[in-house]
C-alpha cells in the first residue's frame, strides 16, 4: 500500500532509565560459564551489546505506552480528543485481557468515538500499526491515530538469568535462551494525520510486505523468556530481507545510493553487519543504538527514528527507509519523506 495524504504529526521515545551493563550479566552468570567453558564474551563481544535499559520498580507495559503517547501529543499540538484510532503494538502486555491499548485510552482520556486495539506481530508491529492507521486516514474514515509501544524487558531478564544460573543449565540451554539476554525496555509513540492537517510535516509514503512464515519456529517467546535459534533466524532473516528490499526497488523505486536514512530494526551487531553488506547499504546511513538499548522490539524502529529527528540528522526532503523484520518470520520495509 501506497499513501498520498498521510503525516507524520508527532514523535517521541521514552529511554528506560536503569541501565544493565553486559559485565553485571556475565559476572552473574560466572557459575555456570565456567562449568560450561564458555570464555567468550557472547552479549559484548559477539552481539555487540554492552548494556540495555530497564524500568525502575513496576512499570506496566501500558504505562510505559502512556509515557511516549503524552509526549508525542505535545510534540504535534493537537487536542487527544481528536484522536480517531490509539493502536497498541507493544510485545509486551499488562494481561491477556483486556488490551493494553484499552489501558493506554484510559490512560490519556480518549475520547469514546476513538477505536483503540491492540496489534501483535513480534519487532514488526509498530510498522504493521502505522499501515493500519494509515489505511483509515487515507480513505477518511479518520483524521488523527495514535501508534504506540511500550516494552518492558524485566521480567524476561530475572527469569531468564535464574534459570540460566541454576546448576542444571546446559550447553543447549544457553545458548537457546541467550538472545533474550539481548532485550532492552523503552517506549515509543507516533502521531499520524491527514497530510492538509499536518502542512509541512513528515510524510508516510507507505510500504511492501513480504512473509515467510514456514519458519515460525525459530524465535519463540512468552514473557518469562524467549528460546531462538540465532543461527538460522539471521540465514532466512536476511534471506527475507533481500526478498522485500527486491521488491521495494520495484514498488517504491528504491536505490540505497539515493536514501538518505535507513531506520533498521536494531538487533546486534552481526544482524546489523549481515543486513547492510546483504542491501547494499553504508553503514554511516544507519544510526545504531543496540550497543547500549540493546533490542527494544517493535518499538526500535520509531525510536531510532525519533533519536535521528533529536540528532539533528534529518533534513526537509530527506527518504527515510523504515525496515523491519518480526519473528514468525515478516518482514515490511517503508518510506517517509522528512
Amino acid at each position: 500500500m501506497q499513501f498520498q495524504h498521510v503525516a507524520i504529526a508527532g514523535l517521541a521515545h521514552i529511554d528506560a532509565p536503569r541501565r544493565l551493563s553486559s559485565e553485571e550479566i556475565n559476572l552473574r552468570l560466572k557459575p555456570t560459564l565456567d562449568r560450561l567453558g564458555i570464555r567468550t564474551d557472547v552479549l559484548g563481544d559477539i552481539a555487540g551489546i554492552h548494556a540495555r535499559r530497564l524500568w525502575d520498580g513496576d512499570v506496566l507495559a501500558s504505562d510505559a505506552a502512556t509515557l511516549a503517547a503524552v509526549k508525542a501529543l505535545a510534540d504535534s499540538g493537537i487536542d487527544p480528543d481528536r484522536v480517531g484510532l490509539l493502536v497498541n503494538t507493544s510485545v509486551s502486555r499488562d494481561y491477556l485481557e483486556p488490551s493494553t491499548a484499552s489501558i493506554v485510552s484510559g490512560n490519556l482520556g480518549l475520547p469514546d468515538t476513538c477505536q483503540n486495539f491492540d496489534v501483535a506481530n513480534a519487532c514488526l508491529a509498530f510498522i504493521n500499526g502505522m499501515d493500519i492507521a494509515s489505511r483509515m486516514i487515507e480513505c477518511g474514515e479518520i483524521d488523527y491515530a495514535l501508534v504506540v509501544d511500550g516494552e518492558t524487558a524485566d521480567l524476561a531478564y530475572e527469569k531468564t538469568l535464574e534459570r540460566l544460573s541454576s546448576a542444571t543449565c546446559t550447553e543447549a540451554d544457553f545458548r537457546n535462551e541467550l538472545a533474550t539476554l539481548t532485550l532492552g525496555s523503552g517506549a515509543a509513540a507516533m502521531v499520524m494525520a491527514r497530510a492538509e492537517l499536518a502542512p509541512g510535516a513528515p510524510r508516510y509514503k507507505g510500504g511492501v510486505t513480504r512473509a515467510a512464515t514456514e519458519w515460525n519456529k525459530l524465535c519463540r517467546g512468552n514473557l518469562d523468556g524467549m528460546v531462538t535459534d540465532t543461527r538460522m533466524l539471521l540465514i532466512e532473516g536476511i534471506k527475507l530481507a533481500q526478498k522485500t528490499f527486491a521488491v521495494a526497488r520495484h514498488k517504491l523505486g528504491w536505490v540505497a545510493e539515493e536514501l538518505d536514512e535507513f531506520v533498521i530494526h536494531q538487533v546486534s551487531k552481526v544482524h546489523t553487519a549481515a543486513f547492510t553488506k546483504a542491501m547494499g547499504i553504508d553503514p554511516k546511513k544507519v544510526l545504531t543504538i543496540f550497543g547500549e538499548h540493546g533490542n527494544i522490539g517493535p518499538a526500535s524502529v520509531p525510536i531510532v527514528l525519533s533519536k535521528l529527528r533529536e540528532m539533528g540528522r534529518l533534513k526537509k526532503g530527506d527518504r527515510v527507509a523504515l525496515l523491519g523484520i518480526g519473528s514468525g518470520l515478516n518482514c515490511s520495509m517503508a518510506e517517509v519523506v522528512w
